[in-house]
């Protein structure tokens, strides 16, 4: 039998998912094992691999088919933009993607100003900027806190994920517009979903029965 392939993104997010799918019947004790260096773990009775990577990496393994399946969040998702299927919501780590800023920031984007923006997530914004609102807008990529941006003068606004916005608070900024709902997805290598429909989709029935027990 060959192996279908899991991709978790690491964290807290694999240990959710994980959780989930022992639900399902699917276990990986190999991966319980917290001191564990190994990259790759099998459960060959069920005839499934499993692997973590870096949340931004799950979408490109599911898309060149070194994963079969994957379970990332939806920001990873819009942000990598790859050719995979979308099939499952599994309402994990819910949160929004949101424009942030000071509250004098608003007037800024009400009269659609050209205003810089600085995210992590510069697809996503460039997005919503362009194709959603029409606003003319120059987009800073960061990597690390995004709150500070607006504080130091780097941008007007923010786009990031936004869970309680207590970090916004206390930094003085707040939730200017909300561009879309976050959650974690069980995404799907297109030629896989092809050859091994069946597999998949029992894997997926079962997630879907475990979220609503």
């Amino acid at each position: 039998m060959k192996y279908l392939t899991i991709a978790l993104a690491k964290g807290r997010l694999a240990k959710q998912t994980l959780a989930l799918l022992e639900q399902t019947g699917i276990t990986c004790e190999e991966m319980k094992d917290k001191d564990t260096r190994k990259l790759i773990f099998v459960n060959e009775e069920l005839g499934l691999k499993f692997f973590l990577s870096k949340t931004s990496d799950v979408p490109t393994y599911v898309e060149y088919g070194a994963a079969d399946i994957g379970v990332v969040g939806s920001d990873t998702i819009l942000e990598e933009g790859r050719k995979i299927l979308e099939v499952l919501d599994l309402g994990l780590g819910k949160c929004r993607m949101c424009v942030a800023g000071p509250a004098s920031a608003r007037a800024l984007l009400q009269k659609n100003e050209i205003i810089r923006v600085a995210s992590k997530y510069p697809k996503i914004a460039k997005d919503y900027f362009y194709n959603k609102k029409h606003q003319t807008v120059e987009i800073v990529k960061l990597n690390g806190s995004v709150e500070l941006a607006p504080i130091v003068g780097l941008s007007e606004v923010i786009v990031d994920i936004v869970e309680t916005g207590s970090t916004l608070k206390e930094n003085g900024l707040e939730v200017l517009e909300e561009i879309c709902p976050l959650s974690a997805r069980v995404v799907v290598n297109e030629a896989s979903m092809k050859m091994q429909r069946e597999r998949i989709t029992k894997i997926v029935k079962d997630l879907k029965q475990a979220l609503n027990e």
